[in-house]
């Protein structure tokens, strides 16, 4: 997928090129999410165009659960213009996928092209062999199913969404949308993806693993989850300042052992890596919408030098802040402040 620059007299890039696969027992709720993220026109808000295309075998109605109706617009033969082919997860998991549909993602993955599979797709990915020796994730009660049925795959039991060899998989249904958000974040930038979020009043991202939503009693967590909030938001406000465990344990009223603790059965992540990730996605921000000088970004997000938010950015993004940059700078401000946020 081309990344854009996006300057007001730039000649505009042409659209990216998703291609979502139908074919019958596909989840109506995964397509609407495909279509919510990339079938929509954002362009007055600043988020590049893409031209998604419904494709399957013919273009045939397809029936989808709930009385809907899929119409595609295109044959498989399309996934070979496609830039990104996503695969919604199905109403039935070991319903084999048309022997079409698996062929034509076999020749996608041989030309390189990245292939996302939502929720239960991964069965349609592993089923056409693109799984085996690779790890893959999907929703938390169909792990074992997947590890039965197709036991050459490495199932992450926890993740909310993995990447493996330009291949794609998420667990279930909230994950579907954050990896969608992820596919947009890593072609077009943060604040292209935080836009979309807003618009769909979802969080541009969410931390941590599906172990948080597995069913559980956890009658501590919800009572501990409106204090973890309210410290996660003080953190959020003063990401420049220094925060130590011990110091947002003290805040929350808890012992640091216990406040890491129900921190990461809320979350899913440690508090440290949490704050990380909130500063890399601030960082992020700046250096779309800002002039500021690096150091001056390490320093507003609370990195404290150049050099740590790129050991950071390496390490999470395989990226510099200085190429990042190059990349993602959208509205140059000549004022070297903060350009306010567009508003869904």
């Amino acid at each position: 997928m081309a990344t854009t620059t996006g300057t007001p007299d730039a000649t505009p890039a042409a659209p990216s090129r998703i291609a979502l696969v139908s074919f019958p027992g596909v989840r109506a709720f995964d397509v609407s999410v495909i279509t919510e993220v990339w079938g929509v026109d954002r362009t007055d808000r600043g988020v590049p165009p893409f031209a998604l295309h419904r494709t399957a075998a013919t273009t045939a109605p397809i029936p989808l659960r709930g009385g809907l109706t899929l119409t595609p617009d295109r044959t498989l033969n399309w996934l070979a213009r496609a830039d990104l082919i996503v695969v919604p997860g199905l109403d039935d998991h070991v319903t084999p996928a048309p022997e079409p549909v698996l062929e034509a993602l076999r020749r996608a993955h041989a030309r390189a092209t990245p292939i996302a599979a939502l929720c239960g797709g991964a069965f349609t990915l592993a089923q056409a062999g693109l799984l085996d020796g690779r790890r893959a994730v999907t929703h938390w009660n169909l792990t074992d199913l997947l590890r039965t049925r197709h036991p050459e795959v490495t199932v992450v039991p926890d993740a909310l969404f993995v990447h493996d060899d330009n291949l794609w998989t998420s667990a279930g249904t909230a994950a579907g949308i954050d990896l969608c958000l992820h596919l947009v974040r890593n072609t077009h930038g943060a604040e292209t993806a935080a836009t979309i979020a807003r618009s769909m009043v979802t969080a541009p991202f969410r931390t941590g693993t599906q172990a948080q939503f597995i069913e559980q009693p956890t009658p501590q967590t919800d009572r501990d989850a409106d204090t973890l909030a309210a410290v996660r938001a003080f953190a959020l406000t003063r990401l420049a300042e220094p925060h130590t465990v011990a110091e947002l344990a003290a805040r929350a009223g808890m012992s640091s052992r216990s406040f890491a603790r129900h921190f990461q059965a809320t979350t899913g992540t440690t508090p440290l890596r949490w704050l990380i990730t909130q500063r890399i996605a601030a960082a992020q921000k700046l250096l779309e919408r800002t002039d500021l000088p690096l150091p001056e970004v390490a320093r507003r997000t609370g990195f404290g030098s150049e050099i740590t938010m790129r050991q950071h950015f390496a390490t999470h993004l395989g990226t510099s802040p200085r190429d990042y940059r190059l990349a993602f700078h959208r509205t140059p401000a000549a004022t070297g402040v903060d350009t306010p946020p567009r508003h869904p």
